[in-house]
């Protein structure tokens, strides 16, 4: 007996009602509404804000994950790359650094860095003038180790003048969007460099070396106090749109959240134009088939490096808006739980490769986030109200920091309760098939 599908059986169906979808979202501004009824405008309205911010650090990794099935687990990085162009981009120019010779003596480091990586390079080609490999590669290693000495002696005879006379070197006094897409360039640069080394890896050994590389990103930052301030942080921010102290808090957030709004309406319509395109097609025929797309003569490796890439560019543009709305750039604020596993259940929540599921699971996951803690601090209150008529109980000092780790229960539970009910997703990635 035949197992081949007839051919009626691979046409699309119908389009049907998206009932669910109606249905989800009904839930979640029933949800919203709730919110804004029990903790103000102001408060609520940074609440969504701050979710749509999340929702295109979302798109990002459901890019990777869901179209590609490239598994990063170094969200965190990449978000922080996009804070820390925000920063340098939107602060005042600092006149104590730029009004002096400081500049000039960083200029000419960063040349011999430029020359330096050259020169290692020229020594890895060495094989090409009839040098066996085994030697030149001894000889690119004490070329390469001592260049690196010799640089980061002169960086840090530049950066200690630079923290004893002018702090930091301060900002551009550009408008934040600027630093918004270059912060998305950059951390679609470093996705490049990173794609090059990691991307012929299996799924496992790639989270464990994203994950590696986030966390590099951060010591980086946290310890370059000439360029970041470091632990001492940089605020306030500017917005691009009015801020609270022009048009008050509730506006000012709302303004922000409109145009948060409108670049995750362009995002969501270029995905979906680009996720059913013959691009989006060869896309997911490499990740459900690798071999087999290999076989159609596809280039694999440059289709990942792309959507990796892609999902990178993202990431930095979404952790570029998230720090300016914050108005504070601190590196120690980037945390793995905050800021890749949180972005992680949105995605899982929402459904891997449905970018309208993503955008849903992003303000779903961060409302829950949010409001757990007022949750838990409401429950913990009427407990303690009963015990101490009852039982006569003492409530505890410190229920406020007992109610904020309800957060990582409360995401522990869900996550575990999609992976039991819904392991694709509330909005699973419908597949088509076409004639």
């Amino acid at each position: 007996m035949s197992t081949q599908p007839k051919r009626e059986d691979l046409v699309a169906a119908p389009s049907r009602f998206p009932l669910r979808e109606v249905l989800l979202f009904a839930a979640l501004m029933l949800a919203v509404l709730g919110v804004y009824a029990a903790m103000g405008a102001a408060y609520s309205t940074r609440m969504l804000v701050e979710a749509a911010c999340y929702a295109i650090l979302a798109l990002g990794l459901t890019i990777q994950w869901g179209y590609g099935g490239q598994f990063n687990a170094g969200v965190m990085g990449f978000v922080a790359l996009g804070g820390f162009c925000a920063m340098l981009f939107s602060v005042p120019i600092n006149d104590a650094f730029w009004g002096t010779e400081l500049p000039g003596e960083l200029g000419r480091v960063l040349l011999y860095a430029i020359a330096a990586t050259l020169v290692v390079i020229g020594v890895t080609r060495l094989d090409r003038l009839g040098v066996p490999k085994t030697l030149r590669t001894v000889i690119a290693v004490v070329v390469g180790l001592i260049l690196y000495l010799v640089v980061i002696s002169l960086l840090r005879e530049v950066t200690g003048e630079i923290e004893s006379r002018a702090g930091f070197i301060g900002g551009f006094g550009l408008p934040a969007w600027v630093g918004w897409i270059v912060g998305g360039a950059l951390a679609g640069g470093v996705g490049y460099f990173i794609g090059h080394i990691c991307l012929g890896l299996r799924s496992d050994y790639l989270a464990i070396a994203t994950l590696g590389i986030a966390e590099i990103i951060k010591a980086f930052l946290k310890n370059s106090d000439w360029l970041t301030r470091g632990t001492a942080t940089v605020s306030p921010l500017p917005w691009p749109t009015p801020g609270p102290s022009e048009v008050g808090f509730t506006l000012a957030r709302a303004l922000y959240l409109s145009m948060t709004a409108v670049v995750i309406a362009v995002l969501f319509f270029l995905l979906h134009r680009a996720y059913h395109a013959p691009w989006g097609r060869m896309i997911r025929a490499i990740r459900d088939n690798e071999v087999a797309a290999a076989a159609m003569g596809k280039d694999i490796n440059r289709r990942r490096l792309e959507i990796f890439v892609l999902g990178c560019i993202l990431m930095g543009l979404g952790g570029g808006m998230l720090t300016s709305f914050n108005s504070l750039f601190d590196p120690n604020g980037y945390l793995p739980l905050n800021h890749t596993f949180l972005v992680l259940v949105m995605v899982i929540l929402g459904g891997p490769g449905n970018n309208l599921g993503t955008i849903f699971g992003a303000v779903a996951v961060y409302i829950i986030w949010i409001m757990s803690g007022p949750m838990a601090l409401w429950l913990m209150q009427l407990i303690v109200t009963f015990g101490e008529g009852a039982f006569g109980w003492d409530a505890p000092s410190n229920m406020d920091s007992r109610a904020l780790q309800a957060r990582v229960l409360v995401i522990g539970v869900l996550i575990t309760a999609v992976l039991r009910f819904a392991p694709k997703g509330l909005l699973p990635e419908k597949i088509r098939h076409h004639d």
